[in-house]
């Protein structure tokens, strides 16, 4: 089990060191769009389509990293009272409770949302017609991949919970 948590730590950690840099894309295209609006008083009919499309497609494909580096929400506060086992319940628990109800939405409606968006091969408004429909299939690989690191997850936990009872 050691080796599935390990080779989806090693996936997520690769895919979010190939993603993290990709910001400077965005940023370049927003330093386009500000030039753009400073020298001509008129913003480009697709950076800013484009610059809010980027940025939620890094924002949430960088989310499994996130998981993978602790880098989420969590309160903690009362979790580093207890034992290392009652953590690791803690853990299980909470990951049963609030996460597969949550990863399970955002598969099936991010899975429903991006066919209805491919289907009608959905577009931006206005004179440059983006595609959009690329955008909301992140919204499924994101969730892949949260999906996959919360499974590291329990089986460390579940690891934690099987040293503590020897």
């Amino acid at each position: 089990m050691n080796a599935i948590a390990k080779a989806i730590d090693t996936l997520n950690e690769a895919f979010g060191r190939l993603i993290a840099p990709l910001i400077a894309v965005i940023t370049l295209v927003v330093l386009y769009d500000i030039a753009l609006r400073f020298f001509t008083g008129r913003p480009s009919d697709w950076a800013f389509d484009i610059t809010k499309m980027l940025f939620g497609a890094h924002f949430m494909l960088m989310a499994a990293y996130g998981l993978r580096h602790h880098a989420h929400v969590e309160v903690d506060v009362l979790k580093r009272l207890l034992s290392r086992k009652k953590q690791a319940v803690v853990e299980i628990l909470g990951y049963l409770i609030f996460f597969v109800p949550f990863i399970y939405m955002l598969l099936t409606l991010g899975w429903s949302f991006f066919m209805r968006s491919y289907s009608r091969l959905e577009t931006t408004y206005g004179v440059v017609s983006i595609p959009v429909y690329p955008i909301k299939g992140v919204i499924v690989v994101a969730a892949f991949l949260i999906c996959l690191q919360a499974i590291a997850i329990v089986i460390r936990a579940i690891q934690q919970l099987r040293e503590e009872s020897a």
